[in-house]
């Protein structure tokens, strides 16, 4: 039997090997890619022949799905599935296991970070110093004291609820069920953004929360308050927002996630838009998430070879 790892999961060969090791059968064929593939045919390529295929957040669609006859399992290092054609995989018996969990920490310290940056005016400070300026104009905001609302009360929705009450935030959540979150309280969609003056995106990307923050949502909001989004980028209708950006009807936003995997086209709205930190899709990326991902995504192999696939999607 072999096992395909299609691209980097930020570890070496022998941090690969080493788990390897650990979990799977020494006499299990493995091939580490550690270069991503430049296009679907390499993808294929790549994976012809293996029964597991191991991948991150590179899309995984039919086209590619349909050059690996032999393929039974893929342990997708990633919390999101939606970059793989699910309906295929379930059509054919594929198997799909998820590594939820390794980046709660990661994600909600990023939307909490980039919180900071937008009410200190970190990118305007950095500027300033480089250009020989003083602090004048940087009168920053403190989160203390501020309405923080959260939308999707999952695992990273709430560890990022758990942060915003430290800083001393008070906190709304809404969540397509209602659920017991101490000192936070549950409102509707639009309750939350008009009262909040963070609001912080959690959602996973469905039918039902494609869009979810648009035109309509944005108008919501107060003139100060700030939109964050680390979830995934079609949560949120880009044009609205930047047009609210340059309009001057909302403060600001903080965006690591897009419509595709960054690079993103150079004519993207919120790249011309004012008062905006955007990120390259790193709020999974620290070391210490990479180091949790890839021991999920081993043990979910070790569970499928075991007869008892977990984490199944």
């Amino acid at each position: 039997m072999k096992l395909v790892i299609t691209e980097p999961l930020g570890l070496s060969e022998a941090q690969a090997e080493a788990l390897k090791k650990e979990y799977l059968p020494q006499d299990l064929e493995m091939v580490y890619c550690n270069t991503p593939p430049q296009d679907d045919a390499e993808k294929a390529a790549r994976a012809k022949g293996a029964e597991l295929v191991m991948l991150a957040n590179m899309p995984f669609k039919e086209n590619v799905l349909q050059e690996l006859s032999d393929v039974k399992f893929l342990s997708v290092a990633f919390t999101g599935v939606d970059h793989v054609a699910m309906d295929y995989c379930k059509a054919h018996d594929i198997v799909v296991s998820n590594c939820s969990g390794y980046a709660n920490e990661a994600v909600s310290e990023l939307a909490i970070g980039l919180a900071i940056g937008l009410y200190r005016k970190m990118l305007a400070a950095d500027e300033a110093v480089r250009a020989g300026k003083t602090r004048a104009g940087l009168l920053g905001i403190e989160l203390s004291g501020k309405k923080f609302g959260v939308v999707g009360a999952g695992a990273i929705g709430r560890r990022t609820i758990a942060l915003a009450q430290a800083f001393g935030c008070e906190v709304y959540y809404y969540n397509r069920k209602e659920a017991k979150i101490d000192g936070a309280k549950y409102v509707s969609l639009d309750e939350l953004m008009e009262v909040s003056d963070i609001v912080s995106l959690h959602v996973p990307l469905t039918a039902e929360t494609k869009g979810l923050i648009g035109e309509k949502e944005i108008a919501k909001m107060k003139k100060t308050a700030i939109l964050i989004n680390t979830a995934r980028g079609p949560v949120v209708d880009s044009k609205a927002l930047a047009d609210a950006l340059k309009e001057g009807r909302i403060a600001g936003a903080g965006i690591d996630v897009f419509e595709g995997e960054p690079p993103i086209a150079g004519d993207h709205p919120l790249l011309h838009a004012p008062n905006v930190i955007l990120a390259p899709h790193v709020g999974f990326a620290t070391q210490e998430a990479m180091e949790k991902r890839a021991v999920i995504a081993f043990k979910n192999v070790q569970a499928f070879l075991a007869g008892k696939p977990q984490n199944v999607m």
